[in-house]
């Protein structure tokens, strides 16, 4: 019978950045590979400029999130929040996306909320959209979120979400980045 071992075993996960090169914080990505591989993480790759990367680590997702936000306050001194999940999560996030969005007319978007109370917020907020503009669905842990191209920051949904209180918790990549992270 197979000893079971009790070391962690490493896993690939997907760093998601909230809101950097956009609105005055700027976060090259060379130097976010640096700082994260000197936080400790294996095997970092950005992806786009945007505030993604890939990294290995033996933590779970639980007790990363707070050490690369902290590696993140520490080094570029702004109040850094991320989203950490388990590439094979993002992929069934992908594969499950409800909507066959035409991408030449709309955007398809995730967003990911790290907090249960807000995201049952979020998807509530849900029930105000107009569906002949935008379309809404919650799913596990995400909501999947289509918008029109050139207004995606315009839309009621857009404006809902972009609330104060979910700035800690919330961030949306389009689909389009997460098929890259794959």
């Amino acid at each position: 019978m197979p000893s079971k071992s009790s070391e962690p075993r490493a896993a690939r996960y997907a760093v998601l950045l909230r809101g950097v090169n956009v609105g005055g914080i700027n976060v090259k990505m060379p130097d976010l590979r640096r700082v994260l591989e000197a936080a400790g993480l294996a095997d970092v790759r950005t992806v786009l400029a945007s505030g993604n990367a890939l990294v290995t680590s033996d933590l779970p997702p639980a007790r990363l999130r707070p050490e690369v936000e902290t590696a993140l306050r520490e080094a570029f001194g702004y109040e850094a929040w991320v989203q950490v999940l388990p590439l094979e999560r993002i992929a069934a996030i992908v594969a499950g996306y409800p909507f066959d969005t035409d991408e030449t007319t709309h955007h398809p978007y995730v967003m990911f909320c790290a907090d249960d109370a807000a995201l049952a917020e979020v998807s509530a907020l849900a029930a105000e959209i107009d569906p002949d503009v935008e379309k809404v669905r919650p799913g596990e842990g995400v909501i999947y979120w289509e918008a029109p191209k050139g207004s995606s920051t315009d839309t009621t949904f857009a404006k809902l979400t972009s609330r104060a209180r979910y700035k800690s918790v919330l961030t949306t990549r389009n689909l389009r980045t997460l098929r890259k992270l794959l």
